[in-house]
């Protein structure tokens, strides 16, 4: 079977179920707009932010990227030499919270003057290969790379805590203090808690 007769055949059993009368709880299909940005920037990530602008990192050309799904338009903060971002996140501050992987850093940009501030990974993890960040409850920045690491950034005090890494996949870390312990699971890149 060529493509052409594949997609045919595809269609006819896509429009199968209409034909049937097969009705869905929702009525009316979803509404997609699209919205074009500059080729090549290398839409990456997206975090929605609380006054309704949209965040996006543009890896192929180390920016942040900030849309107004209203009309449209939207604006690129440049990241700095080698940049590289890959995940985004909105902090309890109102601020898109970056894993940098072109420079080793969690980049925080200051929503408001675009001041992008490094908070770059010890030597040691020099080829963490960052991947995504989330905040717990605490605001307690999370982070992983792909090459086996997970963190944490505290922003109050603005410093990495708990930088470790695994040669093996799979092998889960334990890692707590006074108040809450954590489980990170690197193979799945997940955030777990243990109660």
């Amino acid at each position: 079977m060529n493509r052409r007769q594949f997609l045919t055949s595809a269609a006819g059993i896509l429009a199968a179920p209409a034909g049937l009368g097969v009705g869905f709880a929702q009525a009316a299909p979803f509404r997609t707009k699209y919205y074009p940005v500059a080729p090549g920037i290398g839409l990456h990530d997206v975090a929605p932010a609380p006054d309704g602008a949209i965040w996006f990192t543009g890896q192929g050309r180390g920016v942040l990227g900030t849309l107004d799904p209203r009309d449209g338009s939207f604006k690129t903060i440049d990241l700095g030499k080698d940049a590289a971002p890959h995940g985004v996140t909105i902090g309890p501050d109102g601020a898109p919270w970056i894993t940098e992987g072109g420079q080793n850093a969690i980049a925080r940009v200051d929503p408001a003057d675009h001041k992008v501030t490094l908070f770059h990974l010890p030597k040691e993890h020099a080829q963490a290969n960052l991947n995504t960040g989330v905040f717990d409850k605490t605001g307690t920045y999370w982070f992983t790379g792909q090459s086996g690491i997970y963190g944490r950034l505290d922003p109050q005090v603005r410093h990495h805590d708990g930088v470790q890494g695994s040669e093996r996949r799979r092998t889960v870390r334990h890692h707590g203090d006074a108040r809450r312990r954590r489980l990170v699971r690197l193979a799945r890149r997940q955030l777990h808690r243990k109660d």
